[in-house]
């Protein structure tokens, strides 16, 4: 038989002896009476006592020890109250438990934690019909998904998860985009990051000895431990993960100064919403604006990113301070215009260099690439409660039914029920005897003591984040219940906040919420919205009154997919351009015509809209390395510049994106988009 089988046998079965005997117990008698310990000696039992204490206390199972006599370890008792294994009762409402079938009804399959997910949802929905079944939804679709996306870093993810969990070192290649360099890095991995469709690992860098975060995607090979302990580190009780899920492109590393920015009044409310977090605002003195007009002030780590920003948001923005970042800023406009008037000069083309394609994160993971495979101790406890419960109900279940809920094989299936078939709580007196039978089904006689697997396990760690992370990507998003009570309960039951422990799922854009529970409201009932949208590339406000159909999440935030009766068509509106919501009491007859989530392969995962006009845009030799990372490459120059394509179907859009790089992005062709750009810089430049 395995170690791990061995070990798992034994865990489960100190767990059943602890809960039967509902009283502390010394050591001799659970060497005497547990299954796997009594034919060790007292050295060996010693050990692995103890190391299995340790692997339960970190699967968040602790006993509880009593010394009655100071340092005698001999006489120490052991028990484990029901508390310390049971998860407490959660009881959801319809409308929760709707959100939960919504949940795992879009990211089964398609979540990189989709495995623990299942097991997760099988726990906490205890006593009720099981969220696996839930029915097709066509109120919501997900273009992020939080896949891992495709084999290679599937693997990194698997093995970094499993080094944050153990506090183990980790070694592996990195390839530093700002420096274009491949290097070797040891580090101390404290959590994993989900932002704008890519994981990324902020941990301990032993090469700064800093704290540092690495995109998955830009480790080269595979992620190896440093060493051979059980342990290797201690994660800092300050470190605080949600600061760097906070934090926008400018502020990525230390800052070196506060800018001040001036913000128009016409869209201060859409910055303030979407970046306050990032800052502080203040109204315009006199000199600065006019009565609306807002000080946005932020601390950056980054000029180049900052001043970008600045230049994404036009005539609407101006910086003020401080003088060097001013400077920048002028100097990049003056790039600009010249780079459209006469330039850029171009250096020849040459062959592209093979490059090894590394996925991107926003593929379409399948269940046989799931990066995160839960622990085996988590799946035998979840098979035991489905087991004991047929049982007692006098009920055999489909052994393919079972392999669905699990999401395992077969010879999974017959594996697991042989251990727990050998599971007992000592004195030959064995939780439960189950066996697959001829016609398929499973027939399970569990013991009348079964008690401990009768009711749901906690969660384990890893099921624990699996679950608040599914809520956290997809929020106040689902009309059929919202899942922000759903967390609330749920981190109630646990005791404790699973993000602090393992994966943080940052927002996309900004703080829509508000907006998004007054669109889910009027899909869930039928009702028309009337909505104020700010079109940003034109530059103008409009009142809509649409039939909503769906949310569609994608790479820059969600989206209401409606029918919009005054252009007879369905359109997609960013809700974070939405100024207000209003839902009528009027209601619309569902159109049969209308898939609002039929371009939810398309757009939403490659940011790229279908589009009549295609420009070709240079990109300088100080930016490629980011172009061919997220754009389409269709030339290399000789000094290390690219050409890249972008669909556009309005110029404005164009001229915002190139704005957008600074300086560093040229148009190439068309003629008129050169021309509305060199404008567009210049009329800035006279600000």
């Amino acid at each position: 038989m395995a170690k791990d089988t061995e070990k798992l046998i034994r865990q489960l079965s100190l767990i059943s002896y602890l809960m039967a005997e509902r009283r502390p117990v010394t050591a001799p008698e659970i060497r005497r009476d547990v299954e796997g310990y009594s034919a060790m000696n007292e050295d060996a039992f010693a050990r692995r006592f103890y190391a299995d204490r340790s692997e339960l206390e970190a699967l968040g199972i602790q006993l509880s020890v009593d010394k009655p006599v100071e340092g005698l370890a001999e006489q120490e008792n052991y028990s484990l109250p029901p508390e310390n294994f049971h998860l407490p009762a959660i009881r959801f409402t319809d409308e929760e438990h709707a959100g939960l079938q919504t949940a795992l009804s879009l990211l089964d399959g398609e979540f990189a934690y989709a495995e623990p997910l299942r097991l997760a949802l099988q726990q906490i929905s205890w006593g009720r019909p099981s969220p696996l079944g839930a029915p097709e939804q066509r109120s919501i679709a997900l273009g992020i998904t939080a896949s891992a996306g495709g084999h290679d870093l599937s693997q990194r993810l698997a093995k970094i998860e499993t080094a944050i969990f153990r506090r183990k070192t980790i070694v592996f290649d990195y390839y530093t985009m700002q420096r274009d360099e491949l290097g070797t890095r040891k580090v101390d991995p404290y959590q994993l990051l989900f932002q704008g469709g890519q994981f990324y690992l902020v941990g301990r860098s032993h090469e700064r000895d800093a704290i540092r975060v690495f995109r998955l995607s830009r480790i080269r090979g595979k992620v190896a431990y440093a060493s051979k302990a059980e342990h290797d580190f201690q994660r800092p009780a300050e470190f605080d993960p949600r600061s760097y899920a906070n934090r926008i492109q400018w502020q990525f590393g230390e800052p070196v100064g506060t800018a001040e920015v001036w913000i128009a009044g016409r869209i201060a409310w859409q910055i303030e919403r979407h970046f306050g977090r990032h800052g502080e605002f203040r109204a315009a003195e006199p000199g600065e604006g006019d009565g609306d007009d807002r000080v946005f002030v932020t601390e950056y780590a980054d000029a180049r990113q900052l001043v970008a920003w600045v230049l994404g948001l036009g005539e609407h923005a101006r910086l003020l301070g401080p003088r060097e970042l001013v400077e920048e800023l002028d100097v990049r406009l003056a790039l600009l215009i010249e780079r459209h008037a006469d330039g850029p000069e171009l250096a020849p083309a040459v062959a592209p260099a093979e490059r090894v394609p590394e996925s991107n994160g926003n593929g379409n993971g399948r269940r046989e690439a799931a990066a995160i495979r839960p622990e085996r101790f988590a799946r035998l406890v979840t098979l035991a409660s489905i087991l004991i419960t047929a049982g007692r109900a006098g009920q055999r279940i489909p052994a393919a039914e079972v392999c669905e809920r699990l999401q395992i094989s077969e010879q999974e299936l017959n594996e697991d029920i042989g251990v727990l078939n050998v599971v007992n709580f000592g004195a030959g007196s064995y939780v439960l005897y189950a066996e697959v039978l001829e016609d398929g089904t499973i027939e399970s006689d569990p013991e009348a003591y079964g008690d401990s697997f009768a009711r749901p396990a906690r969660l384990l760690p890893v099921e624990a984040k699996a679950l608040v992370a599914a809520i956290d990507l997809i929020g106040e998003h689902i009309p059929e219940g919202s899942l922000a009570s759903v967390r609330e309960k749920v981190v109630a039951a646990l005791g404790e906040d699973p993000i602090r422990e393992g994966l943080q799922v940052a927002s996309v854009g900004g703080d829509d919420s508000g907006i998004a529970r007054s669109v889910s409201t009027a899909i869930r009932d039928n009702n028309l919205l009337t909505i104020e949208y700010y079109k940003e590339n034109e530059d103008v406000f409009s009142q809509r009154t649409v039939e909503p159909y769906a949310l569609i999440n994608g790479r820059e935030g969600w989206y209401v997919a409606a029918y919009d009766p005054a252009r007879a068509g369905v359109r997609h509106f960013r809700l974070d351009r939405v100024k207000q919501a209003t839902v009528e009491q009027g209601t619309f007859e569902p159109r049969a015509e209308v898939d609002p989530s039929r371009d939810v392969e398309g757009w939403p995962r490659t940011g790229e809209v279908e589009a009549s006009r295609r420009a070709r845009v240079w990109i300088s030799p100080e930016r490629a390395r980011w172009a061919r990372e997220e754009r389409s490459v269709v030339e290399e120059l000789a000094d290390g510049a690219v050409v890249v394509e972008l669909s556009f179907a309005g110029v404005d859009w164009l001229v915002r994106e190139v704005l957008k790089e600074a300086g560093d992005a040229a148009v190439l062709e068309p003629q008129d988009a050169r021309d509305a750009v060199r404008a567009a810089a210049s009329r800035l430049a006279r600000v």
